[in-house]
């Protein structure tokens, strides 16, 4: 069964490879700038009449024009890049500027940092890839749509097999799934076991237990069609009723029965996988103040504002009774309500690199984000605190809700003795991921 599951991915990947290049937002190649900006279409809200785009766009999309052209490569990407710099550069010298003017005004002082390290950090929402069935980046909703439309586009060549990743994708609530799939083994195992007795070989779908547990579970009546029984109408206490009713042939081949079983019990949910939605930020991009998406939090917008009130009522009267030990609790539960964590990190030259991840991941996910888009991936570096506390080895292995870095924050990043040399000067950053510098 294994091999066959293999089999018929492997087939699915072939059709997206001739249908034409996905969508990652990771790749490394010309193919992934291109990839990622349809990607970023895909899922952004664009006016109908065409404008003029600004001099920031037609920089980053002459860079990437020069990429595609090998022999102009290096001039033009070059110029792109100094003008990414040069702009980065005058955005840090006003900011210098403004907060010099709000010192000598003897308004109380704004720290950047503070505004940057803001939960209301700017994202369009959360998006995964699936490795299984390909094809793009999208939401969690959408990929449920595609992988149920897939699944079924299968049941024809695979029945069996599709009929239960369809029962263990499908459906959301995971007791409700194994109890199902404890019944369905059970109608199966009594026939292998009882081959003779006609009694194991009907199920009577008024049955009580078949409504409740088994019949509104998606893939289920499909798993029974492929395991033979058939629906018909049968006398039952003096009338009739439906049953479902295992034909004659299945019963001459019990060991695709017990193949059947094995699939239904080994099988796992088709999975996605987190995209980290990568975005490079200018000092002024960063500064904005948005909301996160509801996609970020475990409760609905509904269930998070009744919260909220009832948190503000209750301040008051626990402010001189709490304890270090209850506010760290109530800040621990605070992070909870969160599903994704957004992570800014901050390069010496101003640019910020931004990337979403699941708050129960740990650390090291964040530093190997950071290795993979550095100019010179083999260099060392350390990551920081706004307050300065450097992240340890160790850290490496805590959850970013340990470490109180969700559901948003602001990393300082810093190489580790000199800057390593290259071809882009100063820059950090691989010239595709800077290319990628936006308006947020």
């Amino acid at each position: 069964m294994a091999e066959r599951l293999k089999k018929l991915f492997a087939k699915r990947k072939d059709k997206f490879k001739n249908a034409g290049p996905g969508h990652s937002l990771r790749e490394t190649s010309s193919t992934s700038s291109a990839s990622s900006a349809k990607s970023q279409k895909e899922t952004a809200s664009y006016p109908k009449e065409r404008v003029e785009p600004s001099q920031e766009a037609k920089q980053a999309a002459a860079a990437a024009l020069a990429r595609l052209n090998p022999p102009a490569r290096t001039a033009g990407f070059n110029t792109s890049l100094a003008a990414i710099q040069a702009q980065v550069k005058r955005e840090l010298e006003a900011e210098k500027k403004a907060n010099a003017t709000v010192e000598v005004s003897h308004k109380p002082k704004v720290e950047v940092q503070e505004m940057e390290a803001s939960p209301h950090l700017a994202v369009t929402g959360v998006y995964f890839t699936c490795p299984i069935v390909g094809g793009g980046t999208f939401t969690k909703e959408e990929w449920m749509k595609r992988i149920r439309d897939f699944l079924h586009e299968e049941l024809e060549n695979e029945p069996g097999l599709i009929a239960c990743l369809m029962i263990h994708t499908l459906n959301r609530n995971k007791e409700k799934v194994a109890s199902c799939v404890e019944i369905l083994c059970k109608y199966l195992e009594n026939v292998v076991k009882n081959p003779t007795e006609e009694k194991y070989r009907k199920i009577r779908m008024s049955n009580k237990i078949f409504q409740e547990k088994v019949v509104n579970l998606e893939g289920t009546k499909e798993f029974l069609a492929a395991a033979g029984f058939q629906e018909q109408l049968l006398p039952f206490q003096d009338k009739e009723e439906p049953f479902l009713v295992m034909s004659e042939s299945k019963l001459e081949d019990l060991e695709s029965l017990q193949v059947l079983i094995d699939a239904l019990q080994s099988a796992e949910p088709i999975g996605l996988e987190l995209d980290r939605n990568l975005q490079v930020l200018l000092p002024s991009q960063a500064a904005r103040r948005h909301e996160l998406p509801a996609s970020f939090f475990s409760l609905s917008p509904e269930e998070l504002k009744r919260e909220q009130q009832a948190k503000q009522e209750l301040a008051e009267l626990q402010t001189s009774l709490r304890t270090k030990a209850m506010r760290e609790k109530d800040e621990l539960r605070e992070m909870r309500k969160y599903k994704f964590c957004l992570i800014r990190v901050r390069f010496p030259d101003g640019v910020l690199l931004q990337g979403t991840f699941g708050v129960y991941e740990k650390f090291g996910q964040v530093v190997e984000f950071v290795r993979d888009n550095l100019i010179s991936e083999d260099a060392l570096f350390s990551l920081q605190m706004l307050t300065g506390q450097t992240f340890t080895q160790e850290d490496n292995e805590k959850t970013l809700i340990e470490l109180h870095l969700v559901p948003a924050t602001v990393i300082v990043f810093a190489w580790k003795g000199s800057a390593p040399a290259s071809d882009a000067g100063s820059a950090f950053l691989k010239p595709e991921v800077m290319v990628l510098m936006q308006k947020v």
